[in-house]
């Protein structure tokens, strides 16, 4: 998967294929492929969302044409006189069943009524809404392998049949090659138009082979004595950015001999395939006597002649309707007359009034449209008739005096609804509430559109953000009088510097987007002195340095805990305040993030009796321990009536209400995701109030039970982060950080400088837990990859001169990091460059933020002493989560900064010494490429 832009090719955790059902889980990966968040396993297919477009539904399927000769058949079935035949499949033209409440005469008079719309002067208010749909178009991927005209060399190709910027993301492994790792091809085999990716795969666009051929398609040449074992590949879509596997696994077509089971080679000399689900059908050539009879064949005198596999593959494209609505009085009345029509057809809407500024949903007195029932006297639903062109359906409604607004959503009858950005729809109605732009547009009066209006009257968001400058400036010129500094104590100056920092956070907001972020009142500083100071999960003390106490190999001992037991008091003497502990629920995948009986404690890693007592042994030394906490998806122990594994057992023995409604393999009852869905296993349902005080009750378990510090929590991609919040608050940890992992920002293969848009959306998820959690800080990984690799370090300072990862905007909640059990360990699929780890080490262990070390650098490599020195040198100068950095240089080939006026570092083979004055520089550390100074 290529976290955050960068280019991997292989799924989160590495779980056998050979898997009881009741894991709930389908084939799984042992590669994690291009844009998987990293705690996930894509699954049939690997989704993507990208703005508008989703894909769904990537499956294989059986295809009796083996040859390439079949491939003219295949194509027979898909297209029709050289034309795509996509099916889409459209919603069912099935009727509401719904009572009228009016006469037919209602529904003429109404109509005339309707036409006066489009003639009277007296509209005091009409706007059209943007409602996007999507509808599903459905086509074939297909992968062939033979020889041209039956000999000669041979080919791989890859084809598809839906329109698209179509990329083959593809390498290679050789013979005798460890791990799951790929190379790029030789330079012969790679078609025109294609472009290398870092140092291990290949992009080569697909094409079509001529104007009236309806496949996209590229071809490869194949040498089957060639020391390459295997070409592997993924499909990537460039408009939508969805990515394209077999089962959720990456496509794979291994090119050496195959040893039977009687000990016979079949395929000597030439490729095979596999067994197993990747290619089935096969076409064998016998090459045998014309005289022998069928019987007689023996299996080492076949020979593969050619395969072809099919697959169908849906796009769900955004389909762009409107509502408009008009609204004016009526003269006679003086009632209010709304005239709502849309180009949707067979439409619901669900409605009601309000009296004021809060919205309150209530029914009106009649008389009612057409087609109107009361839902749960609460609100009323109507059914729009078809307008007279057949292009879409309408509604009048008549409104009495003395209301502030008409409140509406749509429902289509697949029991779709549609919202306004998230909320219900609202239409004002008395001009006192209508706010007209300078181009006459009426704006809408919630919070977000009144910034909007106070932007576009006013030229500026002075209003908010001089309000809080000043506050800044308050407590900035607080914290610095010689009188405050005699009394506060550290930690209230730390608490007031948490308030400012929250501060400056709203500040950026609002210059970002023009909507305040932080609801929080400021804390005065009389409260501070008076109040004990609290330490905040999103930071902890702000001198942590966490160890990360496991790799991906961790499992297969048995008894990890008891071997980190052992290492705990070498880990504390080399400095390490926290240490991460692998997930220790029993689950599906040995590593522990496919988890099933949440209070069941017995892992690959260990017991309870075990787990319990490393904790005990890590807290003698005063170290703290946050547990992996996997909350987005639990793997089901029973069936429901249709075989789908979404009823839980144990002692959360949750149904099917507790899984998301929107993920197509588990059919689940619960509401929408709040996030991405993770689609190798059930996706909880957060919203439903049965689950979060189930989940809230197990982690406070945790935390008495075991004694957790505080949490590590996987893919929080997959849900709200208020809900986070909420779990924070329910168990008050010390320290806790969320795996966010998204793609960074590439232009044609380049990472961009400007990276602000990939850590505005980790910002945006600590926003949404109100701070209470910090996030890995994925694009400060993501810059020193592309800066070290390159030798581009420019690239470590942003265009305002910060540094250009969440560090950079959010140091106290950024937690930084060269590698981890994803991206290193034996997984490898966002590894750090090579021999270049000490420069990072040395980045993030002299920068601000929270440093968290991978074990296998420390355990397992020779970077042991030079970390221990840059710990020992961090916590001998006291560095921390705020400290402050000044970029003194970043050029091409040296970065350097100074941090808090007593620390200059330099990265990169450029020269860099830092400049003496008042101050004078000594040298500190030193190694390839990096070196260290301390002021005396």
């Amino acid at each position: 998967i290529v976290p955050l832009g960068t280019h991997l090719h292989t799924q989160k955790k590495n779980i056998s294929p050979l898997l009881p059902p009741n894991g709930s889980l389908l084939p799984f990966p042992s590669f994690r492929s291009p844009h998987t968040a990293m705690s996930s396993v894509a699954v049939e297919p690997l989704l993507r969302y990208h703005r508008r477009t989703e894909v769904s539904g990537l499956r294989k399927v059986a295809n009796p044409c083996c040859s390439s000769s079949s491939l003219n058949c295949s194509r027979q079935k898909l297209f029709h006189r050289g034309k795509c035949k996509l099916r889409v499949r459209r919603r069912s033209t099935a009727p509401f069943v719904i009572r009228a409440s009016s006469s037919s005469s209602s529904s003429s008079s109404s109509t005339a009524l309707a036409e006066t719309f489009e003639s009277s002067g007296d509209v005091f208010f009409r706007h059209s809404f943007p409602v996007t749909q999507t509808e599903k178009v459905e086509g074939k991927i297909f992968v062939r392998v033979d020889q041209e005209n039956g000999k000669g060399n041979w080919h791989l190709t890859v084809g598809c049949s839906l329109p698209g910027k179509w990329i083959l993301h593809w390498g290679v492994s050789y013979v005798n090659d460890i791990g799951s790792e790929w190379d790029q091809p030789p330079k012969h085999m790679r078609p025109s138009g294609s472009v290398p990716v870092k140092n291990y795969a290949i992009e080569t666009p697909l094409k079509k082979p001529s104007g009236d051929d309806p496949f996209y398609e590229v071809k490869i040449d194949i040498d089957p004595k060639s020391a390459i074992a295997a070409i592997n590949f993924v499909l990537k879509d460039e408009e939508t950015g969805a990515w394209y596997q077999h089962k959720g696994r990456d496509f794979k077509v291994p090119l050496v001999d195959y040893l039977l089971e009687d000990g016979t080679v079949f395929g000597s000399n030439s490729f095979v395939i596999w067994p197993g689900p990747f290619f089935s059908n096969i076409l064998l050539k016998p090459e045998t006597d014309s005289t022998r009879e069928p019987d007689d064949v023996k299996r080492e005198d076949q020979k593969v002649e050619g395969i072809y596999e099919e697959q169908p593959i849906t796009k769900h494209i955004a389909i762009e309707n409107s509502v408009t609505v008009s609204v004016r009085k009526c003269p006679e009345t003086s009632k209010n007359i709304l005239y709502l029509e849309t180009d949707l057809p067979e439409v619901v809407v669900h409605w009601g009034v309000c009296r004021d500024d809060a919205k309150n949903w209530e029914t009106p007195p009649g008389p009612h449209p057409p087609e109107t029932v009361i839902f749960k006297e609460k609100a009323l639903r109507t059914l729009l008739q078809p307008k007279e062109d057949g292009r879409g359906c309408s509604g009048l409604f008549t409104l009495e005096e003395g209301l502030a607004g008409f409140l509406f959503v749509l429902k289509l009858n697949d029991n779709t609804w549609l919202k306004c950005k998230g909320n219900d729809f609202y239409v004002p109605l008395s001009n006192s509430s209508i706010l007209h732009s300078e181009s006459g547009q009426e704006h809408f009066k919630d919070a977000a559109a009144s910034v909007k209006a106070l932007d576009q009257n006013q030229g500026s968001d002075t209003a908010f953000t001089n309000e809080i400058i000043k506050e800044i400036r308050n407590l900035v010129s607080g914290i610095s009088s010689d009188n405050s500094r005699k009394v506060k104590t550290k930690e209230a100056q730390e608490s007031i510097l948490q308030e400012i920092e929250k501060l400056a956070a709203e500040a950026y907001s609002i210059f970002r987007s023009s909507i305040p972020t932080f609801k929080e009142e400021v804390v005065l500083e009389e409260e501070l002195e008076q109040a004990p100071p609290k330490k905040s999960s999103g930071t902890g003390s702000g001198y942590e340095i966490v160890l990360q106490g496991f790799n991906w190999e961790s499992h297969k001992s048995g008894r990890w805990y008891m071997e980190l037991k052992e290492k705990a008091e070498d880990i504390a003497s080399l400095g390490f305040t926290v240490v991460w502990l692998p997930p220790p629920t029993e689950s599906v995948s040995p590593e522990g993030y496919m988890p099933k009986d949440l209070y069941n404690l017995n892992s690959r890693y260990g017991n309870i009796y075990e787990l319990k007592e490393l904790v005990g042994k890590l807290h003698e030394l005063g170290i703290k321990v946050l547990g992996d906490a996997v909350l987005n998806h639990r793997c089901a122990q029973y069936q429901n009536q249709n075989g789908i594994w979404n009823i839980f057992g144990g002692r959360l023995n949750w149904d099917d209400r507790a899984v998301v409604a929107d993920d197509p393999h588990f059919q689940g009852r619960g509401n929408k995701s709040s996030g991405d869905n993770f689609h190798a296993a059930p996706n909880i349902d957060h919203s439903q109030d049965f689950v979060r005080k189930d989940i809230k009750g197990w982690m406070r378990w945790l935390r008495e039970e075991i004694g957790y510090d505080g949490w590590r929590l996987d893919f929080v991609r997959g849900f709200w982060g208020g809900y986070v919040k909420d779990y924070m608050d329910a168990t008050s940890p010390y320290f806790a950080v969320g795996e966010y992992w998204d793609s960074l920002s590439y232009t044609y293969g380049e990472m961009d400088h400007n990276q602000d848009a990939h850590r505005q959306r980790i910002i945006d998820w600590i926003n949404a837990t109100s701070g209470s959690a910090g996030a890995f800080d994925v694009t400060t990984k993501g810059v020193l990859h592309a800066a070290l690799e390159r030798c581009e370090y420019w690239r470590l300072a942003d265009e305002k001169g910060k540094p250009p990862g969440v560090v950079g905007w959010w140091p106290s909640r950024a937690v930084t990091f060269v590698e981890n059990h994803d991206t290193g360990s034996t997984q490898g699929h966002w590894r750090f460059p090579g021999g270049k780890e000490m420069q990072g080490y040395a980045y993030i262990l002299t920068h601000p933020g929270t440093p968290a070390v991978f074990f296998d650098h420390v355990y397992s490599s020779n970077y042991r002493s030079e970390i221990a020195a840059l710990l020992a040198f961090r916590n001998r100068h006291k560095l921390h989560c705020r400290s402050i950095v000044q970029i003194s240089k970043a050029a091409r080939d040296v970065y350097a900064a100074i941090i808090d006026e007593k620390v200059a570092v330099k990265i990169g083979p450029g020269h860099f010494e830092p400049p003496n004055g008042p101050r004078k520089w000594s040298p500190a550390l030193e190694g390839r490429d990096y070196k260290i100074w301390e002021s005396s």
